[in-house]
């Protein structure tokens, strides 16, 4: 389909124009309302406009009305003082549905600005040419389906597999958050190695988790004071002769002493018995009395003597009993409980270890998850484009990159990127067959030739501007 009439009024510098189904070619100097045209054109198929004021000044009602040869018309009002007015209808006449999405489908923007095509980026001309794949499914619908959600950085106007290229790019949330998963893998192997290192070989943790050290140590105290009670005995026994001989030796002590006090007592009685001839009787009578007296004194040390021994002999009883025993082996439970504080010194730094290998163990199967989404990503535009149709004649796509001829972008010439934006124009059966060139002194002399020939054998409308010194707007029908 192609403009059958067009309608301009009050929009830009435009007061009134009216065009019809030719390709004309516009000229004249700078602020004529060449652009103006063009402007309007992309206005009715766009509902855009790079320009900040649109209704002419001076004015409050801009229109632009576009027929198409197949009974199809649009209809856009910019207001200044209320809301725009939009009517785009069928041959029928029926407002059509989702009007905006009809525009859309309906032309390219290599027809809008293909002077402006050539002077893209690489990366935006290659996101333009993906656009053109004819992927049918839902691009959200399938994204969700294959990756179970919809990455949030990715923008769902562009190409399925620009999306895809979001998807799996270096700059993309997947491999940006791999790449922070893969350095927290290795920082904590770093840290489980450097635990790892302080940790003996073949470390059971279960077993010093149980290992109570508590029981061991009591088994330990009774086993030292068995020993003990050993040690005590031996020297005990050892000790009993001189024991007993310390005993006699303070009988021996006790009983000098009682009969030193004896004769010295008896001294004095003797004396007194000369002394005191009057008390003779009294003194004897003490006399006869003072063996028995001191005989009292002579059992008690003696029974004294006789206790402590046996006493002594009693504990030496025990004492040979337990001289008698094999001691007990300390030695091996001393060092068992030695090892045991050790390796259970190990068991807060060994508990930390499994948590951090654990917690890498989960990041790995995040960075695995996430690396089979980036291959997934990689893998389905070489699925896509084994079943997808690519409208233009000699386009090709290879990892994601749009070939012409076999050539990227950036490696045609002018001409040949002209000649790109007429097939694509061409490329559907329901595009609009319009090419909108703004500026056409920029390409050379040929390449413009080349355009206006190739559009009038294909059948493509043109309208295109020119900058004169004419001071008035000129239409040329090419």
């Amino acid at each position: 389909m192609k403009i059958s009439k067009l309608k301009i009024e009050n929009l830009y510098g435009i007061e009134e124009l009216e065009l019809g189904d030719k390709s004309v070619e516009l000229t004249g100097s700078n602020g004529v309302g060449k652009s103006s045209v063009i402007d309007a054109i992309r206005l009715a198929l766009t509902n855009n406009s790079k320009r900040k004021y649109i209704v002419k000044n001076g004015e409050r009602e801009g229109r632009i009305y576009v027929k198409l040869d197949d009974g199809i018309t649009i209809d856009r009002k910019k207001r200044t003082d209320k809301s725009d007015y939009k009517s785009i209808k069928d041959v029928n006449g029926n407002e059509i549905n989702s009007p905006e999405a009809f525009l859309k489908d309906i032309f390219t923007p290599l027809q809008l600005e293909p002077v402006e095509f050539l002077n893209m980026s690489e990366q935006e001309q290659n996101r333009i040419l993906l656009n053109l794949i004819d992927f049918k499914e839902d691009k959200t619908e399938f994204i969700k389906k294959n990756f179970g959600e919809l990455p949030s950085w990715v923008n769902y106007n562009d190409s399925i597999l620009e999306i895809l290229n979001q998807i799996q790019s270096k700059d993309g949330e997947y491999y940006q958050n791999r790449e922070e998963i893969n350095r927290n893998i290795r920082n904590g192997l770093a840290i489980i190695k450097d635990i790892a290192k302080d940790i003996p070989e073949n470390y059971d943790a279960d077993k010093w988790k149980n290992y109570t050290l508590s029981d061991k140590y009591e088994e330990l105290n009774k086993k030292k004071d068995h020993n003990n009670k050993i040690d005590r005995s031996i020297d005990y026994k050892s000790n009993y002769d001189n024991t007993i001989k310390g005993y006699k030796g303070e009988l021996d002590s006790e009983l000098a002493n009682i009969k030193s006090i004896k004769e010295a007592r008896k001294k004095r009685l003797e004396d007194s018995i000369i002394q005191l001839k009057n008390q003779i009787a009294l003194y004897e009578k003490d006399l006869q009395n003072l063996d028995n007296e001191f005989l009292l004194e002579e059992n008690k040390a003696q029974a004294t003597y006789n206790e402590e021994v046996a006493k002594l002999e009693e504990n030496i009883k025990i004492a040979n009993e337990w001289a008698a025993k094999e001691k007990e082996d300390t030695d091996t439970l001393e060092n068992e409980l030695k090892l045991a504080e050790e390796m259970k010194g190990h068991l807060n730094e060994y508990d930390r270890m499994i948590s951090m290998q654990a917690n890498v163990d989960s990041l790995n199967s995040q960075s695995e998850e996430l690396t089979k989404k980036i291959e997934l990503a990689r893998e389905l535009p070489g699925k896509i484009l084994k079943e997808a149709n690519i409208p233009v004649k000699n386009l090709t796509v290879e990892n994601g990159i749009p070939l012409v001829n076999g050539l990227p972008i950036n490696g045609l010439s002018e001409g040949e990127k002209l000649d790109l934006c007429i097939d694509v124009t061409l490329a559907k059966e329901n595009t609009l067959k319009l090419i909108l060139i703004d500026g056409i002194e920029r390409m050379s002399d040929a390449n413009k030739q080349k355009i206006y020939e190739k559009c009038k054998n294909c059948g493509v409308q043109v309208i295109s501007t020119r900058t004169t010194n004419e001071d008035t707007l000129t239409i040329i029908e090419l």
